[in-house]
């Protein structure tokens, strides 16, 4: 069986990845020579809202006060009722807003980048979540390419999307918020998204050339599409705004599958001050809930 024909078939594990169960067989993510690290010398953790399910918002921002954690992000900012709680709350735990959604989704229906018929709409999209980070204080926002357009040569449309991100750093500055551009996987769980590859990602960053435009580095999806992952990391650090974390196949916890969690986390934690950012947790995790977020934050600590 050939590289996609596995991870197609691997496909069918992540599809429901995000939503499965916290009670299936338990993580080994940590091993007993790492479980004396001390409680909070390592990565800056975040994790997305969509994995703490249906917790109301102070209980959950209160279970990630207690297991050490630094950030939440993406919750769901375009309803007004969730942005309240979220306004109201946030102050009562040392915890940030790591980032929000700002072009609606992975397909950025009508607010893309590669389309330039598009950018009026994507650049509406971004003030209208520029104005809801400021009132969580949130420095990011998660900025999807969608997919590639039929008919128009790849590099028209990376040309697109640079327009779209040079129009959009003035704003970005201005209210001093970074776009952080996901790459995504097509192999299994994105068939037909713009940007996919850690060198093109590298490519857009640098043509728009501004401090307020990165990459968010999705583990997962690098993972998947091309490995190499620390050395990707390395190379790229100037151009990484954040980090999202899965394991590969299945997208769950870090120790489920083939990549080796401990080192690439090692890695990041040993570039120092040259990351200030936060790597996230974004999977659905086999392991209880709370358990889980006890072994990821042992797991990123380091001595």
């Amino acid at each position: 069986m050939d590289r996609r024909s596995f991870l197609a078939a691997a496909g069918s594990l992540a599809a429901g990845g995000l939503s499965s169960a916290t009670s299936r067989t338990p993580s080994a993510a940590v091993t007993s020579a790492d479980s004396n690290l001390p409680g909070k010398t390592g990565l800056r953790l975040s994790i997305t809202w969509g994995m703490l399910g249906r917790m109301p918002v102070a209980e959950a921002l209160a279970l990630l006060a207690r297991q050490g954690y630094d950030a939440y992000e993406m919750f769901d900012w375009r309803d007004p009722k969730v942005l309240e709680t979220f306004v109201a709350e946030r102050q009562k735990y040392p915890l940030v807003c790591e980032c929000l959604v700002g072009n609606k989704g992975v397909t950025a229906p009508g607010c893309g980048l590669v389309n330039p018929r598009e950018r009026e709409e994507f650049l509406h999209q971004t003030s209208l979540a520029i104005d809801a980070a400021k009132k969580v204080d949130c420095p990011q926002l998660v900025t999807l390419t969608g997919n590639e357009l039929g008919g128009m040569p790849r590099s028209e449309q990376m040309s697109n999307a640079v327009a779209a991100l040079r129009a959009a750093a003035p704003l970005l500055k201005k209210n001093g918020i970074t776009a952080v551009v996901e790459i995504l996987n097509t192999y299994v769980n994105h068939a037909g998204y713009f940007l996919y590859s850690v060198r093109d990602g590298a490519e857009l960053i640098d043509r728009v050339g501004s401090p307020n435009v990165k990459l968010l580095f999705d583990i997962y999806h690098v993972q998947i599409m091309e490995g190499n992952l620390i050395e990707n990391i390395r190379s790229n650090l100037d151009r990484i705004g954040h980090f999202h974390i899965g394991d590969v196949p299945g997208r769950h916890e870090p120790g489920t599958g083939e990549i080796n969690y401990r080192n690439v986390f090692k890695a990041i934690y040993e570039l120092g001050d040259r990351f200030k950012g936060a790597a996230a947790l974004e999977y659905g995790p086999l392991a209880p809930l709370e358990r889980n977020l006890a072994e990821m934050r042992e797991m990123s600590n380091f001595a």
